[in-house]
């Protein structure tokens, strides 16, 4: 039995609310159960050094948590004067996961800039700024393709992504914190509308898992990014 008393193959409660930033061409806030993410997607123009003079973007973005976002005050990694290593490894994955589904060409060059900010964290954080990065995004570039500034739509695909692990010898869809912290193993799988892998990480935490276990978490992600792309559809459309 799971503690929150969901089957195994059930997400948590996810809502997308849109447009919730008055400045941001793009934004968002997703719930995913008790986890809650503020999600803005931001166009400049002009991109980085690397990239001038290249005819095309680029998608980058950053993460951090608020300070009581979870059950202890934490303090502001720019109080601390440096990111953490885990903070570092987040931003570039959902940088990352953005940029598999963008045509850079399409978007010229401009950059847009994902800003995740997590007010309340309960296991999947990094999942929950994925999927709703995409929806900010999808946004951003729909402003620009209104405004006329750009021609041909430059998103491919849609990306969503969820966690999954092992959790008292059952595979389950979409851990939450009490879960997470208690699974024999967890995965973080990030996929395309169209089923492609961006990124799977998988980890044994307890013990290692058989291929049939990981076999089994990849359906169940593929059912749960199934149903949270068509939750997506829904908030744009909005």
């Amino acid at each position: 039995m799971r503690p929150s008393n969901r089957a195994a193959d059930q997400l948590r409660d996810v809502t997308i609310e849109t447009k919730v930033s008055r400045y941001a061409e793009g934004s968002c806030i997703i719930n995913a159960g008790h986890t809650r993410v503020h999600v803005t997607a931001s166009i400049e123009e002009g991109v980085p050094p690397f990239l001038r003079g290249k005819g095309q973007g680029w998608v980058t973005a950053e993460y951090g948590m608020l300070p009581r976002a979870t059950h202890t005050r934490g303090r502001r990694e720019a109080a601390q004067g440096k990111q953490s290593g885990r903070t570092q490894e987040i931003q570039r994955l959902i940088g990352r996961s953005m940029r598999a589904i963008i045509d850079m060409k399409a978007l010229g060059e401009r950059q847009i800039s994902i800003d995740c900010d997590v007010l309340q964290a309960d296991g999947g954080t990094r999942t929950a700024s994925i999927t709703g990065a995409w929806v900010a995004l999808r946004m951003a570039t729909q402003y620009l393709l209104d405004e006329g500034v750009l021609t041909k739509d430059p998103i491919l695909d849609s990306v969503a992504a969820v966690s999954c692990g092992v959790f008292r010898n059952t595979p389950v869809l979409d851990l939450d914190y009490d879960e997470d912290s208690n699974a024999e193993a967890d995965a973080n799988f990030v996929l395309t509308g169209n089923g492609d892998i961006v990124e799977i990480q998988a980890t044994g935490e307890k013990r290692g898992f058989t291929r049939a276990e990981f076999e089994t978490l990849f359906s169940l992600a593929e059912k749960g990014i199934s149903e949270l792309g068509a939750m997506q559809k829904v908030a744009i459309a909005r």
